[in-house]
């Protein structure tokens, strides 16, 4: 029988809980504050081990540090991580490997998977993510894996990355099989801009069967006036020019309307279970240049479900001059700055036609 909500808290599982963190870097049971050297220990030099020696990591610029490195089967329920500095967020890459798999499911900017690409920290409180003040990165997307599971983050800044975090995940507890998983991707893409009259691939075309639960999107604005009008399409098993599922504008995909223009007050942020548009940036006058965004839309209660492969694109499109002018108005093709992170389920613990994100698209000109 299967338990959803809160009434599987009342049913006991034979599964045992394990955690990694710089506390305990390979999640064995009994071996957490152990540590006689690391990040704390100057601090906790009075108090001696057990004592908070090693709460963190430090990862030097251009190196990859492994966060975790886990036998299975098993699943990851929770990640918690911040970093030391915030520009970290766009600068850092996290990875993620099932099965000993060559290439990653998951290879996104560290703040873009906790829906924070801009560098400038914005309350997300949904259901599988949560960045809490000033920089706590939660995800509880499930991630199963069957044989192995690894996790890495990639520093390409200039700077070394202090980064504090914490794995948990739970095993059989018997060493006994889990039943068949789909694995958890995430791919990042961005289009910085957009090419006038053409639209942002959001999921390149990926083969396999699976279902896709979310969409994060860090959007900045190129031009003056309203820039949502966007159609988000997806492309389902076969579809060609055409898609299977057509939006009817981007603030409507994110659960919002009206170009979430609250009269008298302007672009509204919110952030709920399933959607939200929980960052806006204005201009200052000074250094930032341009209106940027974040939103995401978690397909949680409404997964899209694929049967042989998926393709999802968005339009960069606003409205032309005579809006709001008692004028027709008249779409118009944008140049917008888009970057995207998918999020989907896969019966595959790789997708070969996945490709990194290009450095040079990792950076900000302003932070």
């Amino acid at each position: 029988m299967t338990f959803t909500g809160l009434d599987g808290l009342a049913h006991r599982s034979r599964a045992v809980t394990r955690s990694i963190s710089a506390e305990n870097p390979t999640g064995a049971k009994g071996a957490g504050g152990m540590a006689t050297e690391g990040t704390g220990a100057r601090a906790a030099s009075l108090l001696g081990r057990g004592w908070k020696v090693s709460p963190s990591i430090e990862i030097p610029a251009g190196e990859t540090a492994t966060l975790a490195d886990i036998s299975g089967p098993g699943t990851i329920r929770h990640l918690w991580c911040t970093t030391a500095p915030h520009r970290a967020w766009r600068g850092t890459l996290l990875r993620m490997y099932w099965e000993d798999a060559a290439e990653p499911a998951v290879e996104v900017p560290l703040g873009d998977f906790f829906c924070n690409g801009w560098n400038a920290f914005s309350q997300v409180s949904s259901v599988p993510v949560a960045a809490n003040p000033n920089g706590g990165f939660n995800a509880y997307w499930p991630m199963p894996f069957r044989r192995a599971a690894r996790i890495t983050l990639e520093n390409l800044s200039a700077e070394t990355v202090t980064l504090y975090y914490q794995i948990d995940y739970e095993l059989p507890e018997d060493g006994g099989d889990l039943p068949e998983p789909t694995w958890f991707h995430a791919q990042w893409r961005r289009s910085h801009p957009v090419p006038e009259g053409q639209t942002h691939t959001i999921l390149d075309r990926v083969h396999g069967a699976g279902h896709y639960v979310g969409t994060y999107l860090a959007w900045g604005v190129n031009s003056p006036g309203w820039w949502g009008e966007g159609e988000l399409k997806f492309f389902l098993d076969g579809d060609d020019e055409f898609p299977t599922i057509c939006g009817t504008g981007t603030e409507d995909y994110f659960g919002g309307a009206w170009n979430f223009d609250v009269p008298g007050q302007g672009y509204t942020a919110y952030t709920t279970p399933y959607l939200g548009l929980n960052q806006i940036l204005r201009p200052d006058g000074l250094y930032a240049s341009q209106q940027r965004f974040g939103m995401y839309r978690w397909h949680i209660p409404d997964p899209v479900r694929f049967a042989a492969d998926l393709r999802v694109t968005v339009q960069s499109l606003g409205i032309g001059p005579g809006h709001g002018n008692g004028l027709p108005h008249r779409y118009r093709p944008t140049s917008d700055d888009i970057a995207s992170t998918a999020l989907f389920y896969l019966d595959a613990p790789e997708e070969p036609a996945s490709r990194p994100p290009a450095p040079d698209l990792l950076a900000l000109e302003v932070d």
